[in-house]
């Protein structure tokens, strides 16, 4: 197992379970296949202990002999102000440059010794430290966690020298077109908002946030209720629940003056914004309309929807008998490079949308055609739609799980979210559950007459109403209402 010390980095496609891809599940050569109902009844027992201190402890044991373990905290761009955005990330920076016990060198030895992996990601309403490891050197591994996130140097010189890191890395960002454009459909769909902040911040936030405004934000957020201590594979829970007992109890519950932070509703805002750059030769563009919170009843249908509508990519070859009706004008009528339906959802709001990469003058079909895929799945979604929509939904559920770091995050994420690991197998009973009419009835709840929120990477255009209007000048952004709705 090679060593490393290193950060996913954050917002969309950078958290864990962004690109999983459903698997086939098989035995050794010579046996039969594992079953789909045999994958669910052999998933292990998530087990659950809350400390004293109020955090939690969660894990499944799979007898693996490497494990996943690590620290899923309730905190990310979502709590932070205008003044203080991006103090999270610039966390996840310091996080691994050194403790008060070891420093940099020090803690890389370590982890190297190990032949561990020690990594970190932060998102708008999430933030986690884990490692990759032996089963047998558990123990040397939540010690180590539990220093990078309670007794984090943050030394002046090294916040001074991660400046530059951060400032090169927002520039990178910025290459990454998708997620430039999936960041704009936040600022203009939560406009206003903590929600419409990027996970990064500005680079102003960057050259100026200050030692104490880090450590500000660890002691308003980084609290023993908001925390879950994850596991999975060759672990022991009750011997995990002793070592979250020896290096976490000290974690403080108690807030300043009891100012437990609450998340303020976060309004969404049917507007549009453009980013404009000539020398771009694909548009990049995101349309989406209010969607389910994480714990909603509607989080199901909307997940068999987004299968139904699908996704593509000219890459992929073919294209011609996909069961996806969008995907099969994409490819007869070149409509896109690709596209991907996709469900953000939050504590209490969400967005339910369609990016695609196109060329210039099918951006005007291709809005056109999202829009009508989202008019089917309202109207005329039929039972072998469904029936596809759920099956693709399943293999990707358990395709997503293939391994101990996706489970240790599932089970990180679903503590915070739920308060509970969902199992496997009550996800299956709920897609079963969904019909026909329950997907016409809640995607029409969520789209019909709404004013959807878009967002556009893209070059100079003629202006059209019926599609994004063109910023001012090169790399200019024009943000502004949206008055056509979805009619159906």
């Amino acid at each position: 197992m090679a060593a490393s010390v290193c950060r996913v980095g954050s917002t969309v496609g950078r958290a864990l379970a962004k690109n999983r891809n459903p698997i086939l599940l098989s035995l050794r050569r010579g046996q039969a296949s594992v079953s789909y109902a045999q994958s669910l009844v052999g998933v292990p027992e998530t087990r659950l202990t809350t400390l004293d201190n109020g955090l939690r402890v969660a894990s499944e044991e799979t007898g693996h002999a490497t494990c996943t373990v690590g620290l899923w905290i309730g905190a990310g761009s979502r709590y932070e102000s205008e003044k203080n955005n991006g103090a999270g990330f610039f966390l996840e920076h310091m996080a691994f440059k050194g403790t008060k016990k070891h420093p940099q060198s020090a803690l890389e030895q370590q982890v190297e010794s190990m032949g561990a992996h020690l990594n970190a990601y932060t998102s708008r309403e999430h933030t986690a430290y884990y490692m990759k490891t032996l089963a047998k050197d558990l123990p040397k591994a939540v010690e180590l966690l539990s220093e990078v996130v309670q007794s984090c140097s943050l030394s002046e010189a090294e916040i001074e020298q991660q400046r530059g890191v951060v400032l090169r890395e927002l520039e990178e960002v910025e290459g990454n077109l998708q997620e430039v454009c999936l960041d704009l459909l936040h600022a203009t769909a939560f406009q206003g908002t903590p929600l419409g902040q990027s996970v990064l911040g500005p680079s102003h936030n960057a050259r100026t946030l200050t030692r104490q405004d880090l450590v500000d934000y660890i002691n308003s957020h980084y609290k023993a209720p908001r925390m879950v201590l994850s596991a999975a594979g060759g672990v022991n829970h009750a011997e995990l629940v002793g070592l979250a007992k020896t290096h976490f109890s000290g974690v403080s519950f108690e807030y300043e003056g009891d100012a437990v932070p609450v998340l303020s509703p976060c309004r969404f805002t049917g507007s549009e914004i453009r980013m404009r750059d000539d020398a771009l030769p694909l548009a990049h563009v995101a349309i989406a309309v209010e969607g389910a919170s994480a714990a909603s009843p509607d989080i199901v249908p909307l997940m068999v929807a987004n299968s139904i509508i699908g996704s593509y990519d000219l890459t992929y070859g073919g294209g011609k008998h996909l069961s996806s009706r969008l995907a099969r004008l994409a490819v007869e009528e070149g409509l896109c490079h690709s596209f991907q339906a996709f469900h953000s959802s939050y504590s209490d709001t969400g967005l339910l949308g369609i990016y695609f990469v196109t060329e210039r003058m099918s951006i005007e079909d291709m809005m056109h055609w999202s829009q009508n895929a989202w008019m089917n799945l309202c109207t005329t979604v039929t039972e072998s739609d469904v029936a596809r929509g759920k099956n693709v939904l399943k293999a990707s559920l358990v395709g997503q799980l293939n391994g101990t770091t996706p489970t240790c995050d599932d089970i990180g994420r679903h503590i915070l979210n739920y308060g509970r690991r969902i199992p496997l197998a009550e996800w299956d009973a709920r897609i079963d559950a969904v019909t026909p009419r329950m997907v016409r009835e809640v995607c029409s709840k969520y789209l019909y007459d709404k004013c959807p929120a878009v967002a556009a990477v893209d070059f100079k255009t003629q202006s059209n109403p019926s599609a994004v209007t063109s910023g001012r000048g090169t790399g200019s952004a024009q943000h502004k209402q949206f008055g056509a709705r979805v009619y159906l």
